[in-house]
């Protein structure tokens, strides 16, 4: 019976529907968190006649019986979250469409829009990391060095770093890479806000200062993107998908018990 098969398929994909509506409910006060929306599609029709119009008569149209549905993406929405002042000069906040630069223990590069940053102490330096210790990258894929003893630390909108030395002299340090990609959906998420390149997000395009469509904002941090009443709605309706769902299978179990039943 198609209708056993079909329900299921659908009880299943609102099943995962659920598990991202949790995560994104989960991350709610995740830093820079981007809220995730799953795609589905219907599944194989069965066409039991096809239309049979011969020069005005007929039937014009197909009888067609569907298989259900299937996910078939999960798409990540990037519109900026609000904009939570912190105080904390090492705090950075992107306004607009771009990606920090973030090189792993491995050599491997990842972006990231969580600007909540930290000092890492080695020798008579600091080095510009994020809180996992990753390093952050200049617009030169260097590292960002602070000497010993700079303070009064600033960030410009265009991300050029100055810092005052001991002798009371403003320097500039490095300007921290921004970079942004053609299709941001195709990023590869791979946890600790971290995003991975991939073949369909495209290669990062650095922005200059000319044509700059993001700027940096210090002492802030982005809050997640995620608005609890639209997850509760969607969750509802997932919920109300899944048991109709479950009383379609209910409805066909009910309708082969009368079939098998049928000699008695």
């Amino acid at each position: 019976m198609r209708a056993l098969w079909t329900a299921a398929s659908g009880m299943k994909a609102q099943q995962l529907n659920i598990d991202t509506i949790s995560n994104n409910l989960a991350n709610v006060n995740t830093t820079s968190f981007k809220k995730q929306r799953v795609e589905f599609k219907d599944l194989l029709y069965v066409t039991l006649r096809k239309n049979n119009l011969n020069d005005g008569d007929g039937s014009p149209v197909n009888l067609q019986v569907g298989h259900g549905v299937m996910p078939s993406a999960t798409t990540r929405s990037f519109m900026t979250g609000n904009l939570e002042r912190t105080e904390n000069p090492l705090d950075l906040a992107i306004s607009g469409d771009g990606f920090f630069a973030i090189e792993g223990p491995n050599g491997d590069l990842f972006y990231t829009r969580d600007g909540n940053f930290k000092f890492s102490v080695l020798d008579n330096e600091m080095k510009l990391v994020t809180a996992d210790g990753y390093t952050v990258l200049s617009e030169f894929d260097d590292e960002i060095v602070f000497e010993e003893g700079m303070q009064n630390i600033t960030f410009s909108e265009n991300g050029l770093i100055t810092a005052e030395n001991e002798e009371g002299e403003i320097q500039e340090i490095a300007t921290i890479k921004l970079v942004k990609f053609i299709n941001p959906e195709g990023l590869e998420s791979i946890g600790r806000n971290l995003y991975k390149m991939t073949s369909a997000s495209g290669v990062e395009i650095p922005m200059e200062d000319e044509g700059r469509t993001s700027t940096i904002l210090q002492g802030y941090l982005e809050t997640s993107n995620v608005q609890i009443v639209d997850e509760m709605v969607r969750m509802i309706t997932a919920q109300r998908a899944y048991e109709i769902s479950s009383k379609a299978i209910q409805t066909s179990d009910e309708m082969l018990g009368i079939a098998n039943n049928l000699r008695r």
